[in-house]
């Protein structure tokens, strides 16, 4: 079979796996492609659900991944099934089985199935509990943040605070709860996440640490030692899941994500990896050499890029010619928008031993901050300083040492 006569599946119709349809195009790809998502909406952008689209500054229509007006599946010649949940994957078969019980065979596969919101145990059922990871799931939430609705959000992470922000924003009454003590600490470090976390208070909305939520019932939230909190509406942001379930009976690696080695190829269950199957995005776990550490980044630029270099290497080998292939080694970087101000992060803070802010200060609310391990670079970040931030990114990506980063910062 020569290459252009090979079908291709993409599961998982978010970022990643559009992504990855339109590099496989772009280098060439002239097969079948299909692509299978879960949701029935057209493709769309997450990053503006819990801000603009949520504030109603954007419209469901304006964040559509392609252009308004573009036939995606023509432009592309790809076979959409939108509203079809993967259900099991038969690796030696080289077939998906989708509800309904169709079933969908490949040459080639690229795994893409993202992840979902964690919901905490019995509020499934409670019309006051929300989350927020789907297009749906923002427009169910848009239509109850009212004026001086009482709105508790729990989890102070960066969608919770994205959330308290925007609703903040709509005149609603906002209160964060976080169980740690420290917000951000595992993305940010001790230091900068507590600082990060003073947003709330100087727009005047309550941030409470290391409290434990019992029980949420229609009323509110209850927490250990059962006090309440009166809320109309509960926004439950407490991190992601990533979907493997319907991989639970296949050859593929799971451990927190489908397993990867280096180049965005899937592991199977004993050694090595599985022909012809790649996976991209929040879904999938490798090990980045660039900070020689094993990951899984639930962030908007890892997926878009993330689904390009699986492309590259499903070609390759398609092609039978890998030897030019390169590692997936980003510097990873993501943002979150809150309130008046912009965080975000290039590379890494797991394991720093020290962070410097090297411009700006705390007390302006504009900083870039390093972060070092051992006598390296490993992470920057930056509160409202993009320009200066930016300068730092291909200092993280040659390995720069920490008297390199610093000089670079006294310039």
């Amino acid at each position: 079979m020569s290459v252009g006569d090979s079908h291709v599946v993409v599961v998982g119709a978010s970022l990643a796996g559009t992504r990855a349809v339109e590099a496989l195009r772009h280098q060439g790809f002239d097969g079948r492609i299909t692509l299978i998502g879960d949701e029935a909406h057209q493709p769309y952008d997450r990053p503006p659900l819990s801000k603009t689209l949520l504030s109603g500054k954007r419209t469901a229509d304006q964040v559509r991944l392609h252009p308004d007006g573009d036939d995606y599946a023509s432009v592309l010649d790809v076979t959409m099934m939108l509203g079809r949940r993967a259900c099991s994957l038969d690796v030696d078969a080289a077939e998906i089985t989708l509800d309904r019980d169709e079933r969908v065979g490949f040459d080639a596969l690229v795994i893409a199935t993202g992840s979902r919101a964690r919901h905490l145990n019995h509020t499934d059922h409670l019309p006051n509990v929300y989350v927020v990871r789907t297009l749906d799931d923002c427009l169910r939430l848009q239509a109850a943040l009212v004026a001086g609705a009482r709105v508790v959000v729990v989890g102070a992470g960066f969608i919770g605070a994205e959330v308290a922000a925007t609703a903040h924003s709509l005149g609603c009454h906002v209160t964060v709860l976080e169980a740690a003590p420290v917000p951000l600490e595992r993305q940010l470090g001790a230091t900068m996440g507590t600082y990060c976390a003073t947003v709330h208070a100087r727009h005047g909305v309550p941030l409470r640490v290391g409290v434990q939520v019992d029980e949420i019932d229609a009323n509110g939230v209850i927490l250990a030692g059962r006090e309440r909190i009166q809320a109309d509406v509960v926004v439950v942001g407490v991190g992601a899941v990533p979907n493997t379930e319907w991989l639970q009976d296949s050859d593929v690696a799971v451990g927190d994500g489908v397993l990867c080695d280096a180049f965005c190829r899937v592991r199977g269950s004993g050694a090595g990896t599985l022909k012809g199957i790649v996976a991209a995005g929040d879904v999938a776990r490798w090990t980045n050499t660039l900070f020689g550490e094993e990951m899984r980044i639930e962030h908007w630029t890892n997926a878009a890029e993330m689904a390009e270099h699986a492309a590259t290497t499903l070609l390759a080998d398609l092609n039978g010619d890998s030897s030019s292939l390169m590692p997936f080694a980003p510097v990873p970087y993501f943002w979150s928008d809150q309130y008046d101000i912009k965080i975000q992060f290039l590379g890494r803070s797991t394991g720093h031993q020290e962070v410097v802010v090297v411009d700006g200060s705390m007390e302006s609310g504009k900083l870039v901050a390093l972060y070092r391990r051992d006598n390296q670079l490993i992470g920057a970040l930056g509160i409202s300083r993009v320009r200066q931030l930016m300068s730092y990114r291909n200092l993280l990506a040659t390995g720069a040492s920490w008297e390199e980063a610093l000089t670079h910062a006294a310039q």
